[in-house]
């Protein structure tokens, strides 16, 4: 694999000559576009060859996408006659991407709860002020259209994701917190981002509470809950195994019945509300039907474990590229602000995450955990949410630049911790709550 990687460097540097020379005016437009797009997907792919930067290989492909979306804006929101912005296209992709994520977690994070209360209340307390506060004064003193300006604060406002984990790793920082506040945190959004949104951002763009709450359970607990079950039955002796797969069957009865005419005549009958409670409980039947069948998948084939995480990225991949090809126009004239915004975003997440943190009593490694835990955000949910209100060119736009800056300052920040390690006592699986040095 090292030979391919070290040829498409090379590949990588003839068209780095190709787009110097085109810059030319001798030369049209598009040829500078192609030597530009293959300069950055050639470079992707070669990057692992270098082992100082093959930690950046996602992030160098999330700038790929974002390069596509710029010069082949049309090509990467059709594919023929299909809109790539279809709901329920972009309703499975995040779904996958919380699945991949959930793959990763257990429910052996929960128990972190019990053991550093302190510490999971600190992290939930900081990771839901901090950013959405930063993200609606960063709308107060730059003037970006309203729903890009919501898009700000939408990002503040999601949980942390899977990268804070992974960024808390390599710091050497206090793992064992950082995933129980991302598990907690993920489990409490629901609830919170419609909450924050409303408070902050319903000025700017339309705020429907309970449609929001309703997509975040859809797009976020229901397949994350779905990992969890195929989790448990990992575990589970064969009788609960059986019991959980007679339950799935029923599962899998009911959503027949939904499909084939049920909805229409529950439709018939019930009021809006109760027929909204019906399409949850679909989601959630659809959720154990598809953990036992990922669960037997698992047995059969072990390695899909490892497969997952690599399905998430392209799912965040796929969200960059149309979400920057639909917001191109506005790219045009807000994209370096945008990115100004992002960086002051996420490094305020570092540096007050740190700082609370260290106030509120936690020691130095765990409240490096925090710091990550607050600046890395759910890029992915805030994709969804904005696909689900129908403003993903808009709304979604923050997303698709503050991801890629975000895998990047995450990386160089917890690679520059990871070589100045702090003994304070805790060790990297303590609770979080000591003395602070």
């Amino acid at each position: 694999m090292l030979l391919p990687r070290k040829l498409s460097l090379l590949c990588a540097l003839a068209c780095l000559i190709g787009l110097a020379a085109s810059l030319g005016e001798a030369f049209p437009l598009s040829v500078a576009s192609a030597c530009g797009f293959l300069l950055a997907v050639f470079f992707a792919f070669g990057i692992g060859a270098i082992p100082v930067l093959s930690g950046y290989q996602y992030t160098a492909w999330i700038v790929t996408a974002v390069v596509g979306g710029m010069v082949y804006p049309q090509t990467f929101l059709h594919v023929g006659e299909f809109d790539m912005r279809n709901k329920w296209l972009i309703l499975v992709v995040v779904q996958s991407v919380m699945f991949g994520m959930g793959t990763q977690m257990s429910l052996r994070d929960f128990k972190g709860v019990a053991r550093s209360p302190k510490g999971v209340l600190v992290g939930l307390l900081c990771q839901f002020t901090i950013m959405p506060t930063m993200g609606w004064l960063l709308t107060r003193v730059f003037d970006f259209p309203l729903e890009i300006a919501a898009g700000i604060i939408l990002i503040g406002s999601c949980s942390s994701g899977l990268a804070s984990n992974v960024m808390a790793y390599i710091a050497r920082a206090n793992l064992t917190l950082s995933v129980t506040v991302t598990a907690v945190a993920t489990i409490a959004a629901p609830l919170m981002t419609p909450i924050l949104m409303q408070f902050y951002a319903s000025t700017m763009v339309e705020v429907k509470f309970l449609s929001m709450m309703t997509s975040i359970v859809k797009i976020v607990l229901a397949p994350i809950g779905s990992a969890f079950l195929a989790d448990y039955l990992m575990k589970a002796s064969s009788s609960q195994v059986l019991r959980v797969r007679g339950f799935a069957l029923l599962c899998a009865l009911w959503l027949a019945f939904i499909a084939f005419g049920g909805w229409d005549w529950l439709a018939d009958t019930l009021g809006a509300p109760a027929l909204a409670s019906v399409g949850i409980i679909g989601f959630f039947a659809a959720a154990v039907v598809f953990g036992v069948v990922y669960h037997v998948i698992r047995l059969i084939c072990p390695k899909v474990q490892d497969w997952m995480p690599y399905a998430s990225m392209f799912g965040i991949v796929y969200f960059t590229t149309v979400t920057t090809a639909a917001g191109r126009d506005h790219l045009m004239n807000v994209g370096l602000l945008l990115l100004l915004a992002a960086v002051i975003h996420n490094t305020s997440g570092y540096v007050l995450g740190y700082w609370f943190s260290r106030a509120l009593g936690l020691n130095k490694n765990s409240a490096r955990a925090m710091a990550l835990e607050v600046g890395l955000q759910n890029g992915g949910m805030a994709s969804g949410l904005a696909g689900a209100m129908g403003k993903l060119g808009t709304v979604g736009l923050a997303s698709a630049v503050f991801s890629p800056w975000m895998n990047i300052s995450g990386s160089i920040l917890a690679n520059i911790w990871s070589r100045n390690p702090v003994d304070d006592g805790s060790g990297l699986s303590r609770e979080g709550e000591g003395d602070k040095k």
